[in-house]
């Protein structure tokens, strides 16, 4: 089992600490002085990205240890450990932003829109989209759940700086400040939808559920390409760590070949998984056929 690149992938994490250090500044500081609920709500989702954005980094650099006596199946579920983290941070900056927005209701605001708050919000979309691009890319590459987790962070945050300077803008139009603390709802209603998503991809792997139905379908035709009279296969178990794969079944032998013969005639259909599936590590326990 190869173990994948670590300098990518801890880069393009660090990338994402940059950037929401950088927002989340520029966010507080046009927030209070504009006096926008959702300016300043977007401050407190940034604030989530970057503590999602450490975690995303810790997790990637300790996922790529390679096995040792403790953990013989490696770190890889560190990852997942770190995705569920994150999925749980943005169900709290949503019901943060849904309270503060209700209490923004009740009670009137004023607000000072600016140019400066507008181009805030629309600037911010504009970064996150570069960045989280970039982080999904890497994330599908290098199979990285934790940097897929940091990704949707700042999709979200794509959508929602948009919908906050659009709200924005409809309030200098309109002069309807109720606008403010509705858009901010409106954002932290989608941000629950992606954090609910993101959860249940983390959790997953954490209960060691078998690998997607696509590559399971991958492994079960090549057992049966080489299924013979000399070699029955049965007992086929699948499970995911992080970026890592494992498959396990039992090869059933005709009892008069030697287990060095079976060994030698599976290798090649290990190697065919292998190059078949990333990160994959095969197991294979020979059995010879009872008579």
């Amino acid at each position: 089992m190869k173990h994948i690149k670590l300098d990518r992938k801890t880069k393009t994490a660090a990338l994402s600490v940059a950037s929401n250090s950088l927002l989340i500044t520029i966010k507080v500081i046009v927030g209070i002085y504009s006096g926008s609920v959702s300016i300043i709500s977007e401050a407190l989702h940034s604030t989530m990205d970057l503590i999602a954005s450490i975690i995303a980094v810790f997790s990637v650099r300790m996922s790529s240890k390679p096995a040792d006596k403790k953990h013989p199946y490696g770190h890889g579920k560190i990852e997942n450990i770190s995705g569920l983290m994150e999925g749980l941070l943005i169900f709290a900056a949503a019901f943060m932003i849904i309270w503060e927005s209700f209490k923004k209701l009740s009670a009137d605001h004023d607000l000072n829109i600016t140019a400066a708050a507008v181009g805030v919000m629309l600037v911010s979309a504009l970064i996150n989209q570069w960045v989280s691009t970039l982080l999904y890319k890497v994330a599908q590459e290098e199979d990285s759940i934790a940097l897929e987790a940091d990704a949707l962070h700042l999709k979200t945050d794509v959508y929602t700086s948009a919908g906050v300077g659009i709200g924005l803008i409809l309030i200098k139009i309109t002069g309807l400040t109720i606008i403010d603390p509705i858009a901010a709802i409106l954002v932290a209603l989608l941000i629950l939808k992606e954090a609910w998503n993101l959860c249940l991809k983390a959790f997953n792997p954490l209960l060691d559920s078998s690998l997607p139905e696509k590559e399971e379908k991958i492994i079960e035709q090549i057992l049966k390409e080489h299924t013979n009279k000399d070699l029955q296969f049965a007992q086929l178990k699948t499970r995911k760590s992080g970026p890592y794969r494992f498959v396990d079944f039992h090869v059933i032998t005709d009892p008069d070949i030697s287990v060095k013969k079976a060994d030698e005639m599976t290798k090649h259909i290990r190697k065919e998984i292998e190059n078949s599936i990333p990160n994959v590590h095969v197991h294979i326990n020979l059995e010879p056929k009872k008579e």
